[in-house]
């Protein structure tokens, strides 16, 4: 449904962070993106969103070039990103933050107090506090809060950069358990960077790894349970 391909972009024209990486990530399940720090995953998601142009390569979406593509039209074509940092408007109601997901139709009050009674059903916890300042709420809430605002767009695929990082374990399995609900019950594609190796392989169907901007390993998740797999793909 989405594929990268021999990919090559860098935040200097002449400095690659990736150098050739390709993924393809299916039709509704998680594709995880794994490696260490500085190996070019974040990079990757943000010319894949638009923020980058690349020097060499192509982007995909369901057989559709999208370089050269503006990230408003990326977005409307069905791609949504949600970053490491925290990105809720802390002085700003819950619901305030969700209806900025809405701004590419935002004269359209009627659709927007659809994805919002769609969101406050998916996610009750935000009925609940839909007046309450999104800075009032713990991590695992906020980032809640985050998956809700993007999925006002209707997105086919939800690109999510280390969801849960400086949270703590018990607010880490909730927002992991949100992402397996958005494939399970939503069918969307999700593509997941993560430096969370044990969580991120429980919920991924797919895995790769980079190293130094380059594909080093992948595969379907069931080939990581294999200890020399695991040697391979990390530390081989």
């Amino acid at each position: 449904m989405l594929e990268v391909k021999d990919l090559y972009v860098g935040y200097y024209r002449d400095l690659n962070i990736l150098q050739g990486v390709s993924i393809e990530a299916q039709k509704g399940k998680i594709t995880t993106v794994l490696g260490a720090n500085g190996v070019g995953k974040s990079t990757m998601l943000k010319a894949i969103y638009g923020f980058l142009k690349p020097n060499a390569g192509e982007i995909l979406l369901e057989g559709k070039s999208l370089i050269g593509i503006p990230t408003h039209k990326r977005i409307d074509m069905g791609i949504s990103y949600i970053p490491q940092q925290p990105g809720v408007f802390r002085w700003m109601t819950v619901e305030e933050n969700l209806e900025l997901g809405a701004w590419t139709f935002r004269h359209d009050r009627a659709r927007i107090r659809r994805k919002l009674e769609e969101n406050y059903e998916r996610f009750p916890a935000l009925k609940d506090r839909r007046r309450s300042q999104a800075g009032e709420l713990s991590g695992g809430m906020q980032r809640m809060v985050e998956l809700g605002r993007t999925l006002m767009t209707d997105p086919k695929v939800i690109l999510v950069d280390e969801p849960t990082a400086g949270l703590a374990k018990l607010l880490s399995e909730e927002v992991y358990q949100m992402l397996v609900d958005l494939r399970d019950r939503d069918g969307i594609t999700i593509i997941l960077v993560d430096q969370e190796i044990r969580q991120a392989l429980k919920i991924a169907d797919y895995v790769y790894v980079l190293e130094l901007g380059r594909n080093k390993f992948d595969g379907p998740v069931e080939e990581f349970t294999d200890p020399r797999n695991l040697k391979k793909a990390f530390w081989a």
